[in-house]
C-alpha cells in the first residue's frame, strides 16, 4: 500500500481547490444565465448566496476530509461506520464516474478546437461556426480520439500523484487561466461599444429577476464550488494540520467569484459591440465567440487564449473527479498509476454514448433527451443537491460538534462568533435552501 501524500503547502492546495472548483460552467453557463436574468443583479445574488450557502458547504467538506484524513468513501465510514451516512462518500465516487463520462466529451471538444485554433483552421473567411460545431460533434471518430486524448491527459496527471502531478499541473495551469483571462478582459474592454456591455453586466435590474433566477442563483453558488460529490473531501484529505480551513475555504470562493466576474467582462463587451447574443453551453464557446472573436484584430490570438482558459478550466476540474474514484480505491491498491489507467479506460467506454450523441446514437433518447442530456440531468439535478443535503445534514447534526469545532479553529485564532455564525447556516439555511433548489429542479414547486 502506497503512503498517503500531502499538498506540499496552503497555495498548492489553494489552487488546485480552485481548479477543481472553476470548471466550464462558471465560465460559459455563467454568463449565459446572467445574461437572461438581470445581468448585474443576478451577480449581486451570485456572490451574496455563494458567501452564505456555497462557502459554509465548502468549509463543511473540508473539515470532514482533514478531520479524518481519508478520501470520500472512508471518510464517512470513519465518522459514522455502518450507518446510513456511509452512502455519502459512494454517492461521490458514483457522481463523479457519471459526471465523468459527458464532462471528458465536452473535454475532448474543447481540446479539438483548441489544437485547431493553433493553426489558424477556426477562424477562416466565410466560416459557418454553427456548421463547423455540428461536423466535429457529429463525428464519432472525432469525438471518440477527443474523449481519449483528454482522458490520457487525466491518467497522466493523476498517475504522477497529489504533488507531483495535481499540485504542479495546478501551479502552472491557474495562474495561466488567469492571465489569459485579464488579457482578454483587457482587449474586451477596449471595444467600440464595451461601455454598454459592462454596465448590463455590473449594474443590478431587478426588473428582470425572477423567482426561476434566484433559485439559479442559489443552486449555482454551491455547484459552483464542486461541493456536493465529496472532492473536496478527497483533496483537504491531504492537507496539514496547520492550515487554517475558513481561510483557505474563503480563499477559493473569492477566486470563483473573481474568475466568474472576468468571465461576465469578457464576453459582454466583446458581445454587445459586436451585437451578438450570448448563447447556451456550446453554442456560446463553440459558435458565438469564435464568430466574435473572427471580428476584431487579433482575433485568432485571442480566440486561442480562451479556448486554452477553458482547456485548463475543464483539465483542473476533471483531474478533481479522476482523484476522487483513484483514491477511493487506492487504500486496497498498490499502484496508483495502475488505477488511474484502468479508471481512464473504464470512463472512456462510459463516456462512448454521450460522445455518440450527436452522431450514431443521435436517435437514442432516454426519458426525451439524448444519452448525453439525460446523463447531465441526472448529474446535474438529483445526484450533485442530493449529495449537498447529506452533507449538510451530516456535518450539522450527525459528526461528532466538537471534532467539527476543533478543525474549524485549527491553526489560526478564529473568533467563536464566526464558528456559531457558520453553525447556524449549516444546521438551518444551507440545507433548507438546498432542500427548495432540489425540489424546484425536481418540477415539484
Amino acid at each position: 500500500m502506497e503512503k498517503r501524500e500531502q499538498w506540499s503547502s496552503r497555495l498548492g492546495f489553494i489552487l488546485s481547490s480552485a481548479g477543481a472548483a472553476i470548471g466550464l460552467g462558471a465560465i460559459w453557463k455563467f454568463p449565459y444565465v446572467t445574461g437572461q436574468s438581470g445581468g448585474g443583479a443576478f451577480l449581486l445574488l451570485f456572490v451574496l448566496f455563494t458567501l452564505l450557502i456555497g462557502l459554509p458547504m465548502l468549509i463543511s467538506e473540508f473539515i470532514i476530509g482533514r478531520s479524518t484524513g481519508k478520501e470520500a468513501v472512508s471518510a464517512y465510514q470513519k465518522l459514522a461506520p455502518r450507518s446510513f451516512w456511509t452512502i455519502i462518500g459512494k454517492l461521490g465516487v458514483v457522481g463523479c464516474f457519471l459526471l465523468l463520462s459527458f464532462y471528458s466529451v465536452v473535454g475532448g471538444w474543447v481540446l479539438i478546437y483548441t489544437l485547431m485554433a493553433t493553426s489558424g483552421q477556426i477562424i477562416t473567411h466565410g466560416q459557418d461556426y454553427g456548421a463547423l460545431f455540428g461536423q466535429i460533434t457529429g463525428s464519432p471518430l472525432i469525438t471518440l480520439g477527443g474523449l481519449a486524448v483528454f482522458l490520457f491527459i487525466n491518467i497522466i496527471i493523476i498517475a504522477a500523484g497529489v504533488q507531483n502531478g495535481i499540485e504542479k499541473v495546478s501551479k502552472y495551469m491557474m495562474p495561466l487561466l488567469f492571465i489569459f483571462f485579464i488579457l482578454i478582459v483587457i482587449r474586451s474592454l477596449t471595444l467600440d461599444g464595451a461601455a454598454e456591455g459592462v454596465r448590463f453586466f455590473l449594474k443590478p435590474d431587478f426588473t428582470n429577476i425572477t423567482g426561476e433566477a434566484v433559485l439559479y442563483a442559489l443552486g449555482h453558488s454551491f455547484f459552483s464550488l464542486a461541493v456536493g460529490f465529496s472532492c473536496m473531501v478527497t483533496y483537504s484529505s491531504y492537507l496539514n494540520k496547520d492550515v487554517s480551513i475558513p481561510s483557505s475555504a474563503g480563499t477559493v470562493a473569492l477566486m470563483n467569484v473573481f474568475v466568474s466576474i472576468l468571465a461576465g467582462l469578457a464576453i459582454f463587451p466583446a458581445v454587445f459591440a459586436f451585437g451578438v447574443e450570448p448563447a447556451e453551453g456550446p453554442g456560446l464557446l463553440f459558435v458565438v465567440l469564435p464568430s466574435v472573436f473572427g471580428q476584431m484584430p487579433l482575433g485568432e490570438l485571442f480566440l486561442f487564449m480562451f479556448l486554452a482558459l477553458f482547456l485548463f478550466a475543464t483539465l483542473t476540474s476533471s483531474i478533481s473527479l479522476v482523484e476522487v474514484i483513484v483514491a477511493a480505491f487506492l487504500k486496497n491498491h498498490s499502484s496508483r498509476r495502475k488505477l488511474a489507467i484502468i479508471t481512464g479506460v473504464v470512463v472512456f467506454f462510459a463516456g462512448i454514448p454521450a460522445a455518440l450523441s450527436s452522431s450514431l446514437l443521435a436517435d437514442v433518447q432516454l426519458f426525451g433527451k439524448t444519452v448525453f442530456d439525460a446523463t447531465d440531468f441526472l448529474v446535474s439535478n438529483i445526484l450533485l443537491p442530493a449529495g449537498n443535503l447529506l452533507i449538510a445534514l451530516f456535518i450539522a447534526w450527525e459528526m461528532d460538534k466538537y471534532l467539527v469545532k476543533n478543525e474549524f479553529m485549527l491553526s489560526h485564532s478564529m473568533p467563536n462568533s464566526l464558528y456559531s455564525v457558520w453553525r447556524f447556516l449549516m444546521k438551518w439555511i444551507v440545507p433548507i435552501t438546498i432542500a427548495v433548489v432540489f425540489i424546484n429542479t425536481l418540477g415539484l414547486l
